[in-house]
């Protein structure tokens, strides 16, 4: 009998890999194929954007508790979504559909209702499709086209979005579901960039009692590689592997991985020859992603045997981090250090660097104005943003002139890659105006709200950060999704905890501090949200998931918020993996 693999066993990216990794792209106009948001394609000099999805009653909705006029305006905004990574505008949808006896004409009149609202708020049309029976569900397809403007620059087009030709291109997806999606990266972003990161050095002047002899010894940045993607023209990576490949000639004797290890693709390999060549370095900085770093330190404590890391790098005395809160890796980070480290904030995101922590002890960091970066805010409010986390039409635009302190706004950001009023997704808050100091409280697609609690990134940070305090256990990844249970709505806590816990009191624990930091979650616990669920899993299961979406080591974080697709590969992975 042959051998059977389960499909769950390679979740849905991993599946699509599978079946078209023999398919190449055998025509021209095929500028992009499989495995992005959407397929690119040339006609004429025109390029042309193309995703479709595929929605089915009992997996991806529950008309039980799903409004058909919501179902119908969330199948179009779910592709248009994807155009929208993919740097394009949509311009026409199809949509097809499979209907079984029990819907009558009433019924499709109120989903196409949702249909037409969708297509009208986002100025698209609906240009066809199909319809057939269906044995027991409804089924629906739907398939959006729109016009690209930046991948037009990766066919080698001058003067698209910025002066010239795009040589980088930064492959973002950070913790959404896409595969991939290029941003721009030119030489004048690039300098901009490097301004920024000597402000930053120089900025160690602010802080008293710091060791000064750690500032002269090696940074490990722990980055993407390289070795970046060739295409027709032009070279495709993380924005960490880009900014390495091109570090300045007076920075390179104190930069480590060193340029042969970061060239290498594999994270595992990457790891192992850090792990090997860190008795010969005397490292002072650490930069990267928390999870990673704290991996990196862990394999060289059990390699070497030590008490800490410390025993191998004396001067290390500052850590550089970034794209996640810190507080829930600190507990984690204690465990492996003999002195403590001074955390420097950053917020560098692939289209640029936004923010930079410049003094000790402060609330914020501080945002880089008068540089490479020209910044715009949206308030996110109800009155600027759908359910979905996407701004409405001609949201209201503020300066930062015109912000106010401990309020939530989107950022949106004009760089000098050609990126125009472009939305990174962030959402901010103003903790010192005056000094022009930001803190991340999270991205708009990762606030979870079913009916209504507007729980925040940073209201969950919080209520992990206290529950394990309480507890004296560390918590370093967590996640949350939302879901139906008994005709109302529940929300479901993955954490990774390697220590001994009771999760019936944590649960209990983060579900009181929620209540406390979150007016609105309080309300809804009395109401709508009826139930609060946990699940405990080991730490190397969050790694674990990550790797098998290809999202291992580099800028990649785990999404506090699960939706979607994402959601859907999650709970396939997880299928044997809980500890109960």
């Amino acid at each position: 009998m042959a051998d059977r693999t389960e499909i769950s066993s390679l979740g849905e990216f991993g599946l699509i890999d599978h079946l078209t990794k023999n398919f190449e792209l055998r025509n021209a106009s095929t500028i992009v194929g499989v495995g992005d948001d959407a397929a690119v394609i040339d006609h004429f000099g025109r390029q042309t954007v193309v995703t479709t999805d595929l929605l089915i009653e009992g997996v991806h909705f529950d008309l039980m508790y799903t409004p058909l006029k919501h179902l119908g305006y969330k199948s179009i905004v779910v592709n248009l979504s994807d155009i929208y990574a993919m740097n394009a505008t949509p311009t026409q949808v199809t949509v097809s559909i499979g209907i079984s006896n029990r819907f009558s004409l009433e019924a499709l009149n109120e989903f196409y209702e949702g249909i037409y609202a969708a297509c009208e708020k986002y100025n698209v049309d609906l240009a066809g499709g199909d319809t057939s029976s269906s044995q027991k569900g409804f089924v629906i397809s739907v398939t959006a086209i729109g016009e690209a403007w930046w991948h037009r620059t990766l066919q080698g087009v001058p003067d698209v979005c910025w002066p010239g030709k795009i040589k980088y291109y930064a492959l973002s997806s950070g913790t959404s579901e896409a595969a991939s999606k290029y941003i721009p990266v030119t030489n004048d972003l690039l300098k901009g960039n490097r301004v920024v990161m000597i402000r930053q050095i120089l900025s160690l002047r602010n802080y008293s009692d710091i060791p000064m002899r750690s500032i002269g010894k090696g940074w490990l940045m722990l980055g993407g590689s390289t070795a970046l993607q060739k295409g027709a023209g032009y070279y495709a990576g993380d924005l960490s592997g880009i900014t390495a490949k091109k570090v300045p000639f007076w920075f390179q004797p104190f930069y480590k991985p060193g340029r042969k290890i970061a060239r290498q693709r594999n994270w595992t390999r990457k790891l192992k020859e850090i792990v090997k060549k860190a008795p010969d370095w005397d490292i002072g900085f650490i930069v990267g992603v928390p999870a990673w770093i704290q991996m990196c330190m862990e394999m060289i404590i059990a390699e070497y045997n030590l008490n800490s890391i410390h025993d191998i790098w004396p001067n290390l005395a500052f850590y550089v981090h970034g794209g996640v809160s810190l507080q829930p890796y600190k507990k984690s980070f204690k465990k492996l250090l003999a002195k403590p480290l001074t955390y420097i904030e950053t917020y560098l995101a692939s289209e640029g660097f936004v923010a930079y922590q410049d003094r000790p002890n402060a609330s914020g960091m501080r945002l880089v104005t008068n540089e490479h970066i020209f910044h715009e805010f949206i308030p996110f409010d109800d009155k600027n943003f759908d359910v979905n986390g996407e701004p409405v039409a001609n949201p209201e635009i503020l300066t930062v002139a015109d912000v106010e302190e401990n309020k939530d706004y989107v950022i949106l950001i004009s760089t000098s890659a050609g990126a125009w009023r472009y939305l990174i997704g962030d959402t901010i808050r103003f903790t010192d105006k005056k000094r022009c100091e930001i803190v991340i409280t999270g991205r708009t697609k990762h606030y979870l709200s079913l009916v209504g609690e507007h729980l925040s990134v940073e209201n969950m940070n919080k209520a992990i950060e206290q529950a394990s305090s309480d507890m004296n256990i560390s918590i370093p990844e967590f996640t949350v999704a939302g879901e139906s249970y008994e005709n109302l709505f529940a929300h479901h806590w993955y954490v990774a905890c390697d220590d001994n816990v009771n999760a019936e009191t944590l649960r209990y624990k983060i579900d009181e501090y929620l209540k406390q930091l979150n007016d609105d979650y309080a309300t809804e616990r009395t109401s709508a949200l009826k139930e609060i669920f946990l699940d405990v899993l080991p730490e190397k299961t969050f790694i674990q998931f990550m790797r098998s979406m290809g999202k291992i080591g580099g800028q990649h974080k785990f999404p506090r918020v699960l939706k979607g697709k994402m959601l859907e590969s999650w709970e396939s992975f997880l299928k044997g993996e809980l500890v109960k």
